[in-house]
């Protein structure tokens, strides 16, 4: 009897709150402007969708196609200008070519390193060559780099760039050990 008396309370309630909503105010206001505001709101809202809005599509659409060259040069593959062709002709051929040069810029040359000796972009070499000229290359680093390039050099012609760049490693390595402390014997005294 009580779930009687509950449901016809609830069914009132109802009704209620319906007859409120209809005699209710039947003007209603969307928006928190009004005349000259709204108007100047709209105006710059379609300046933004007409123009703002397809500037930032185009440059992201640009910036989507040169991410392939981009990965290509930080992880400095040695297919870097290739890749770099690729996302040129990408934007002619509407974004076709543009999976192949993103597959390509994150693979790994099979059988590059036993041709040319190595994995990397010549420009590699170079930009560890100028942080040794800067000192900022340790013994055991510019040991690697000198292996390397030696590894380069007994599988391939060395450019002239790099040619200049073993000596000058080699002329640091030699300054190097000619200024490195004599370490002191641990003999019996």
């Amino acid at each position: 009897m009580q779930e009687k008396v509950r449901e016809e309370a609830r069914q009132v309630a109802r009704g209620a709150l319906a007859l409120a909503a209809l005699l209710g105010p039947s003007v209603a206001h969307a928006s928190f402007l009004s005349g000259d505001a709204l108007d100047a709101a709209a105006n710059v809202l379609a300046w933004v969708i007409l123009v703002l809005v397809p500037l930032a599509a185009i440059g992201a659409f640009f910036y989507v196609h040169v991410l392939p060259e981009l990965i290509a040069e930080r992880r400095h593959h040695p297919h870097k200008d290739s890749i770099k062709v690729l996302c040129i002709l990408s934007l002619f051929f509407g974004g076709l070519l543009w999976p192949f040069a993103w597959l390509w810029a994150y693979t790994k040359p099979m059988g590059y390193r036993a041709v040319y000796g190595t994995e990397r972009h010549e420009d590699y070499y170079l930009e560890m060559g100028a942080k040794a000229r800067a000192g900022a290359l340790d013994a055991a680093e510019l040991d690697h780099l000198r292996e390397e390039l030696a590894m380069m050099a007994s599988k391939t012609t060395l450019s002239p760039e790099l040619k200049r760049l073993v000596a000058e490693l080699d002329a640091i390595a030699a300054a190097r050990k000619a200024t490195a402390p004599v370490p002191a014997h641990g003999g019996a005294e």
